[in-house]
């Protein structure tokens, strides 16, 4: 079976990262997988070549917006001969700009299975409206909506996708990569960081709905109540807002204790080093952070949006606090950093929890059963 995804690009982020583990699975099972970039192909093209799926795009974004957007436009002129060429039986678009342009295209040249995967929850559409009345639009020429957790799938449905078309798949993660990561020295002793202090991580791109402001407040509320030598690892690239959150840091007195460590390719490396896993986002479809904590063996601190709560289950396998709320997120940090007991069996529960449910096999079964019943 032919597959053609079409995204904006293969830069390091949530749902690149799913489609990195998820492809190259399908591959395997006798898909013929190919990427189609409409702006640039990205730091994780060359990762999903190497594990049998094509990469289609241009290698380099460039840094004038005009030039940007004649290309984004030959792009989609490409992408059009590029479907009547290869007539894939399935399109299926992945975030916002890839699924208003491409679906058009994927109609007019008579691409008889479109699907369409709603990564997060549908907030982006009240600051442009307009997005919101093309997807609705949209919907109607979908074979397949894909939502990532129970709150998208129900958002999905409150834009007119009829119940026939709706499906859910959680997302998946390898976790023989867990299993087989380093020691908690190894890792903790290849950052320099000693046995008894405690650490805490955020795996999340500098972007101001990630909420890095709220937990550098919570934070310094916390601070008081934390041993002496704590330490936050922020794992994620930097999408502008770096600076602002490194003065923000310094003027709480927290810089000493934070490091800002951008983009990082081996996250499995890193978990280890950890005591607690934090996703304090404004809004999420469901986390792939959030499951890799848990096949790490951490405790989860995270908010309640998106699929957060059906992942962690508030008091199973970590904390759930309300977005936006510095006070309630300082509390959860002191608890658990109080209570080593609980970590360690919010930690066995979490590692459970991910084996059960959110294997990557299992991730991409769900996909192929899906695909082998629209064909």
């Amino acid at each position: 079976m032919r597959l053609t995804v079409v995204i904006g690009s293969l830069e390091r982020g949530g749902t690149e990262r799913h489609l990195l583990q998820v492809l190259p699975g399908l591959a395997r099972r006798n898909f013929s997988v190919e990427v189609f970039c409409l702006s640039h192909k990205g730091s994780l093209a060359g990762d999903l070549v190497e594990h049998g799926v094509a990469v289609i795009g241009r290698d380099h974004r460039s840094s004038q917006r005009a030039i940007r957007m004649v290309q984004l436009l030959f792009s989609t002129f490409y992408l059009g001969l590029r479907l009547l060429f290869r007539r894939p039986d399935f399109v299926h678009f992945f975030l916002p700009a890839a699924y208003i342009l491409g679906t058009p295209i994927a109609f007019l040249t008579r691409c008889r299975i479109r699907v369409m995967s709603r990564r997060s929850q549908n907030n982006y559409q009240r600051a442009q409206p307009w997005i919101g009345k093309i997807e609705r639009t949209w919907h109607r020429c979908m074979t397949a909506v894909i939502g990532n957790s129970e709150k998208v799938v129900s958002q999905l449905g409150e834009e007119g996708v009829s119940a026939d078309k709706l499906h859910l798949i959680y997302n998946g993660v390898d976790l023989a990569a867990f299993t087989a990561g380093p020691s908690r020295q190894a890792a903790r002793a290849s950052l320099n960081i000693t046995e008894g202090t405690l650490v805490l991580v955020i795996v999340a791109n500098l972007i101001p709905y990630k909420g890095h402001q709220d937990l550098l407040q919570a934070l310094a509320l916390a601070n008081a109540d934390l041993p002496e030598d704590w330490v936050l690892l922020c794992a994620g690239r930097d999408d502008g807002i770096g600076p602002r959150l490194q003065d923000r840091a310094r003027s709480l007195g927290l810089a000493s204790h934070v490091r800002w460590l951008g983009s990082v390719e081996n996250i499995p490396a890193l978990l280890p080093a950890a005591d607690i896993g934090l996703l304090v986002s404004h809004e999420e479809g469901f986390s792939n952070a959030i499951i890799e904590y848990m096949a790490a063996g951490l405790p989860v601190i995270a908010t309640d949006v998106g699929g957060n709560g059906e992942a962690v289950g508030s008091g199973e396998t970590g904390l759930i606090v309300p977005a936006r709320d510095s006070v309630h997120l300082a509390e959860a940090i002191r608890r658990l950093a109080d209570d080593k007991d609980m970590r360690l069996r919010m930690g066995d529960a979490g590692r459970d929890r991910a084996q059960e449910r959110y294997a990557l096999g299992t991730c991409v079964e769900a996909y192929i059963k899906l695909y082998r019943e629209l064909a």
